[in-house]
C-alpha cells in the first residue's frame, strides 16, 4: 500500500477549498482518507493554508510521500513561518 499526502477537494462551483489529508494511492480524489493534516483556500486573500505541521513530519517519517501541489504548498509554509 503507497500512502500519499493530497488533496481533497470540497466547496462549490468556482469556490474550491481543499483539505489535505492522507489517503491510500489506490482511493480516488474525493474518496476515503486516513488523516486530514491541514486545509487550503486558493481563493483566501491571507493564503488560506493551514496546516499541523506535527502530522506532516510523522506521516513523512512513516514514508507517505506529497504529491507536488501538496509539496509546494508545505515548502511555502516553512519559508513563511
Amino acid at each position: 500500500m503507497s500512502v500519499k499526502i493530497r488533496l481533497k477537494r470540497h466547496g462549490g462551483r468556482k469556490r474550491p477549498f481543499y483539505r489535505i489529508v492522507v489517503s491510500d494511492s489506490r482511493s480516488p480524489r474525493d474518496g476515503k482518507f486516513i488523516d486530514q493534516v491541514g486545509t487550503y483556500d486558493p481563493k483566501a486573500v491571507s493564503g488560506g493554508v493551514k496546516i499541523d505541521r506535527d502530522k506532516v513530519e510523522r506521516w513523512l517519517k512513516r514514508g507517505a510521500t506529497p504529491t507536488q501541489t501538496v509539496s509546494e504548498i508545505i515548502k511555502r509554509e516553512k519559508r513563511i513561518a
